[in-house]
């Protein structure tokens, strides 16, 4: 009866491996790592919404443990292959949790200067790259400190992990690929939400409350996005939520955005299931305009 029981869940587990493998997405190769043109974000999870705080109070809350798990096995389930995540122990004990179970995921993670002390146990989690967090390099990048980029690019290398930067600001990416340094690969915003107020200020007359969302920052950013020599992970593909009022309006920013990144790039986005599979919904919609191109 052991035996049987054993057998049928083998049976099982191949035929759930045979599912993943079905319904994979294209891949793109980034080092020795195959990555999936569509990688799953983090950003609800941790609950940064981009918005106001008690919808990131719902989304940090929502995202309990267990269903932080049940976000990874997701989207494996629907063929994504890699989960970008932040310094964040409900994240490192799914990332844990679903290897146990068997999962493949892999992560890149994104990491801001502060998270120094867990190198090692980044480095043990065998990610496929580390990621210095946007925010803060445009902020070193704004105040001349940029060496403290390269700083952590060294860093990263000296653990035998390959090592990207992120930014909001298309100058930004251009400056690191001219500057020759030693980063593996770039995550790229499509808005730019870290303007200098001073700057801001002189063309508008005025200030915003907070992050400023402008229609033509995309064709900015994939502009620089395609003239770099290193893969791209573009995020912010929907405006953080502003471009899902329909399915119509996401299916065409997500378009405009595999249209206009190399055959070499991905794309990063965050989901909230709490109201649908949206999963599901992304994977399905990225799966059909990457057979169309």
């Amino acid at each position: 009866m052991a035996l049987d029981l054993t057998r049928r869940q083998m049976v099982g587990a191949l035929g759930a491996a045979a599912a993943v493998r079905e319904a994979a997405l294209p891949a793109v190769e980034i080092g020795r790592f195959r990555v999936t043109r569509l990688v799953a974000g983090y950003n609800p999870i941790g609950g940064h919404s981009h918005a106001v705080p008690k919808l990131s109070r719902i989304m940090k809350d929502w995202f309990t443990e267990e269903r932080t798990l049940e976000y990874a096995l997701q989207c494996e389930r629907n063929g994504i292959n890699t989960w970008q995540v932040s310094v964040d122990r409900k994240v490192f004990g799914a990332l844990r949790a679903a290897k146990e179970r068997g999962s493949k995921l892999q992560h890149i993670c994104l990491m801001r200067d502060e998270d120094a002390a867990t190198w090692k146990e980044i480095a043990e989690l065998k990610p496929v790259a580390v990621v210095h967090h946007g925010g803060v390099t445009d902020r070193f990048f704004y105040g001349g400190q940029q060496e403290k980029v390269r700083d952590f690019l060294k860093k990263a290398h000296d653990l035998g992990l390959m090592a990207g930067v992120s930014s909001h600001v298309p100058e930004h990416i251009a400056r690191l690929e001219d500057a020759g340094w030693e980063q593996d690969i770039y995550m790229t915003c499509l808005y730019n939400v870290v303007r200098q107020p001073a700057k801001l200020e002189a063309g508008l007359g005025d200030v915003p409350v907070d992050e400023l969302f402008l229609a033509h920052d995309p064709e900015k950013m994939l502009k620089v996005v395609r003239q770099v020599r290193r893969p791209c992970l573009a995020f912010k593909v929907f405006a953080a939520g502003r471009l899902c009022g329909s399915e119509a309006q996401m299916e065409k920013a997500m378009r405009f955005a595999y249209g206009n990144i190399k055959a070499g790039d991905g794309l990063i986005v965050g989901m909230f299931p709490i109201f649908s599979d949206e999963v599901g919904a992304n994977a399905g919609l990225a799966r059909r305009i990457l057979a169309e191109s």
